[in-house]
């Protein structure tokens, strides 16, 4: 029998939260680093994000040659329940819960979303999604990155399969980081299969992002199923957005209510507030003017932590490199010796960093760094 989600977290899910795609710490030796990796997870659940993706492009598709992906989908599993029982002492709950709750009381009890990263061929997928469902993971972030030689039918029927073991968010990876362009017709096929509960768009690419929306709304599922924003050179515009898209004889309107960004695994703290900035705006039927400055400024940040002038080269070092500067990771290593910082991307990072004080976090990671590092 598939997993399923509770009220609590479907509610959660739907009415949108911050979902960080959770880092993986290395040594200097390019071993996994628990003490580090451990600490990353109690942050991301003090910041008062909503959940955390493990096993996912920002921990690294590699983790799966090298024997970790069962160890950091354990760690994080293990490590988001220790965090949530002791959230009253952990640097507290930003929009997570009670910020004056008892230790151990109505923190912890907050629902959360633990979501697995799941790719390769269904045999494969299928054996990540079983291994997700007993470690406690609730949802299978399905990529499918990789299956380039499936038709669009046999990608849905492969989702189909995965959905028996688990619910499912739905992966629109951009092309610059092994993704595929899919159709309007494949979201509206993938859209009816009853185990899909979100889609995080992530193509990048505005038409692309149009696709989904349209294709979700055009679907007899529409009201079943979540959108979540992965354009990290986008957020605050995809968020503001009421999408209506014309359905034979009537508007459907359709909201993409959070994220689950690789962004938003820096300067969470900041990004949680964000976030519920935009959700009181929306609820007010107003923009302030100030808000779309932020996006511009915000996709400004993006562009340095993502190495967008180097067509993403050093993406998963840029967020290394925002928490080296923490203290949260100890460098900015990865698996592959090739990935690495671009040459003037740290600089990019310090100078949006000093820009822009309002987007980051450094004053509550430091107030807290050696709680989460004990």
């Amino acid at each position: 029998m598939a997993r399923t989600l509770s009220s609590e977290q479907t509610r959660l899910l739907h009415d949108g939260t911050v979902i960080p795609a959770h880092p993986l710490a290395l040594d200097a030796n390019r071993g996994l680093d628990e003490q580090r990796q451990r600490a990353l997870t109690r942050y991301y659940v003090a910041a008062g994000a909503g959940g955390v993706a493990v096993g996912v492009h920002t921990t690294q598709f590699q983790i799966r040659e090298v024997g970790l992906l069962e160890p950091v989908l354990r760690m994080a599993s293990e490590t988001v329940n220790e965090a949530l029982a002791g959230a009253g002492t952990s640097g507290g709950s930003a929009g997570g819960g009670p910020s004056d709750a008892e230790p151990g009381a109505a923190a912890a009890a907050r629902p959360f979303l633990k979501v697995a990263g799941v790719v390769g061929t269904t045999g494969q997928a299928l054996r990540e999604a079983e291994l997700a469902a007993s470690l406690g993971y609730d949802l299978a972030l399905l990529s499918l990155r990789g299956l380039s030689d499936m038709s669009e039918i046999d990608m849905v029927r492969h989702a189909e399969k995965v959905a028996e073991v688990m619910p499912i968010v739905g992966f629109y990876l951009q092309t610059a980081v092994g993704g595929q362009r899919l159709s309007y017709d494949f979201w509206r096929d993938f859209a009816e299969v009853p185990g899909v509960v979100a889609v995080k768009i992530a193509p990048f690419d505005r038409y692309a992002t149009l696709d989904v929306v349209r294709a979700v709304c055009a679907s007899s599922r529409v009201d079943d199923i979540a959108l979540y924003t992965g354009n990290d050179d986008s957020i605050v515009v995809d968020l503001l957005t009421p999408f209506r898209v014309r359905v034979g004889d009537r508007t459907v309107e359709k909201r993409i209510v959070g994220g689950l960004l690789g962004q938003w695994a820096v300067w969470t703290r900041a990004a949680v507030a964000l976030r519920e900035e935009i959700k009181v705006a929306r609820a007010q039927d107003t923009i302030p003017l100030e808000l779309l400055t932020r996006a511009a400024r915000l996709t400004d940040a993006n562009a340095a932590v993502f190495d967008a002038a180097n067509r993403f080269h050093g993406v998963i070092a840029g967020v290394h490199e925002v928490l080296r500067r923490q203290g949260l990771l100890e460098g900015t290593w990865c698996l592959d010796p090739e990935e690495g910082l671009s040459p003037g991307q740290a600089e990019e990072i310090a100078r949006v960093a000093g820009e822009n004080p309002d987007l980051i976090d450094d004053a509550f990671v430091a107030e807290h760094l050696s709680e989460w590092l004990a």
